[in-house]
């Protein structure tokens, strides 16, 4: 009998609001989930924030989430809006996404 354990893809929803824009943030956020093998998306938003939306395993984006509430160096994080979702698989990597 075999015991397999898959493991649960699922969706993070973040806004990164603070000094996102104009700092290299989307770039080195997909740098960060690419390494991760996470799949999904990075933009602007017109407001100024930064929104994400990645698809892999909970931990993994765990770990993405401790990233994006720091960001690169010349960052400035002030709040990440977060919300979990289920994962719809329709990525096949992680993007920047222009609106």
């Amino acid at each position: 009998m075999s015991k397999e354990n898959p493991v649960r893809v699922v969706r993070l929803h973040a806004v990164v609001s603070g000094i996102v824009q104009g700092v290299n943030f989307r770039y080195y956020t997909r740098q960060q989930a690419s390494s991760l093998d996470l799949t999904g998306w990075v933009a602007n938003r017109w407001d100024g924030t930064v929104e994400v939306v990645a698809e892999g395993p909970r931990a993994t984006l765990e770990q993405l989430l401790a990233w994006l509430q720091h960001g690169p160096p010349s960052a400035r994080v002030s709040n990440v809006e977060t919300n979990w979702e289920t994962a719809t698989g329709e990525f096949d990597l992680f993007r920047v996404t222009y609106f």
